[in-house]
């Protein structure tokens, strides 16, 4: 089971390959492939760090805890009717997006995020919500 927290749920729709050091985007590309090829993989939301922070570079300013992060994973889980501790398949994690979801929610809901800019998170709630597959992750994109 994998333990994410609320807006990583959105984090990993537009995640692309990019992130904040090599050791981050090898976890982070194991998570999103692994529910990418199997979206039937049971995840528990949990608040505060998660399998994702968990390989956050330890040389940069950490930003797990802050206020506006959880305000962040808190207003995710309440779009999505999501619980904290309650276990979900990724799927149905999807069709909640689809259905609660819109890509300009993204704007508002990570306006403080430094990743909203690129619009990848936008475009993986727009595939979502058109029935799309999120696509696989090429050959670790740099950039981020």
């Amino acid at each position: 089971m994998i333990k994410l927290r609320g807006h990583h749920l959105l984090c990993l729709l537009g995640y692309r390959g990019m992130g904040y050091s090599d050791d981050f985007c090898v976890n982070m590309t194991a998570i999103y492939e692994r529910l990418r090829i199997d979206p039937e993989t049971m995840i528990v939301m949990v608040e505060g760090p998660d399998d994702i922070c968990e390989h956050y570079p330890q040389d940069r300013p950490v930003h797990c805890r802050e206020a506006g992060v959880g305000r962040r994973d808190a207003l995710v889980l309440e779009k999505l009717g999501l619980k904290l501790a309650e276990p979900v398949v990724w799927s149905q994690v999807l069709a909640e997006v689809a259905a609660c979801i819109e890509p300009d929610d993204i704007r508002v809901i990570c306006s403080s995020c430094p990743w909203e800019q690129y619009g990848v998170c936008r475009e993986g709630v727009e595939m979502v919500g058109r029935g799309e597959s999120l696509p696989q992750v090429a050959d670790r994109e740099r950039g981020r």
